[in-house]
């Protein structure tokens, strides 16, 4: 066991050694990755997050706390106040990230007075300026999304996955992510034209063209940025679960075997249980107990580390 707390007088951490863990720091007071992997952390991330090396991480894959939402469970982050709550953490996820690693944030923002607030297009302008290069927006669409009905709109069935990087060459493996093309195309290319085996530009000038031949004999094709998943039914004591196949997709995506995948809101573990059945290494950020004791009997992590 670790104990990690502060001193009265320094922000800095101050490591107490216990002889179950080892604590040997570096120059910069950070501790050696190997006593980081694979555990679930209780404390703020921005407490625990100086502690990790640079550079260090494969993926970081979170959904922070909802802003306005859930006061209850995570004592709640102000709207208006999000965008300035979020970019200390944010400038941490850069630094413990390697240059071709990959930042997906799930997010989406809340109806407020009745409208959408603005915060999540705002964090991502400021993110931006911070020196993230924003990639691509995944739309995870919840296929057993929560009913009721609403006066101006309808229900949320879909939420934003943000995927940033730190340069615009970063490590991606999409054959990972292949979908099967589905029995469509036996009738289609059985009997295919002239038209078919060539660059057959759209009709209507919009510069998009198909060759149909090039779909002959593949049986998996690439998949689009909408994924089409339900939300975790079976809540696993956590108010805000996502199912384990949501980071299982993007751990596929943009890691390899062995590589370092950190979520600094990891609540009730499931991206780390993704990462235990994908056989990545993971580290596990989560303020409040009861999460974390949740999340260590998912991973069966007995070492637990708590930043007091």
């Amino acid at each position: 066991m670790r104990d990690v707390s502060k001193s009265n007088d320094s922000k800095k951490p101050i490591v107490h050694s216990v002889p179950s863990l080892p604590v040997d720091e570096d120059s910069e007071g950070r501790s050696p990755l190997t006593d980081l992997l694979d555990k679930i952390i209780q404390g703020d991330c921005l407490d625990v997050l100086p502690l990790i090396p640079s550079e260090c991480v494969d993926l970081i894959l979170t959904s922070p706390p909802y802003a306005n939402k859930r006061n209850k469970t995570y004592g709640g982050v102000n709207a208006d106040q999000y965008v300035t709550w979020f970019l200390p953490i944010a400038a941490e996820l850069q630094r413990v990230l390697k240059p071709t690693g990959s930042f997906i944030l799930n997010i989406k923002e809340p109806a407020i007075n009745g409208e959408r607030h603005t915060f999540v297009i705002e964090l991502i302008l400021e993110l931006r300026k911070q020196g993230w290069f924003w990639i691509e927006e995944y739309c995870w669409h919840k296929k057993n999304c929560y009913p009721g009905k609403w006066p101006n709109r309808f229900r949320d069935a879909w939420e934003r996955c943000l995927h940033f990087t730190k340069n615009k060459q970063f490590a991606m493996y999409q054959e990972a992510v292949m979908v099967p093309m589905g029995d469509w195309r036996h009738q289609r290319l059985r009997n295919l034209s002239e038209t078919d085996k060539q660059r057959d530009n759209s009709k209507v000038g919009s510069g998009f063209g198909k060759n149909v031949s090039n779909w002959v004999e593949r049986d998996m094709a690439y998949p689009t940025n909408v994924l089409h998943l339900a939300t975790e039914c079976s809540n696993r004591g956590h108010s805000a679960a996502f199912p384990v196949e949501l980071p299982k997709w993007f751990i596929k995506l943009f890691t390899l075997s062995n590589n370092v995948v950190l979520d600094p809101f990891i609540g009730s573990g499931t991206t780390a249980v993704a990462c235990q059945e994908l056989n990545r290494r993971f580290i596990g950020v989560e303020l409040n107990a009861e999460y974390c004791s949740i999340a260590r009997k998912r991973v069966g992590n007995s070492t637990q580390l708590t930043l007091w």
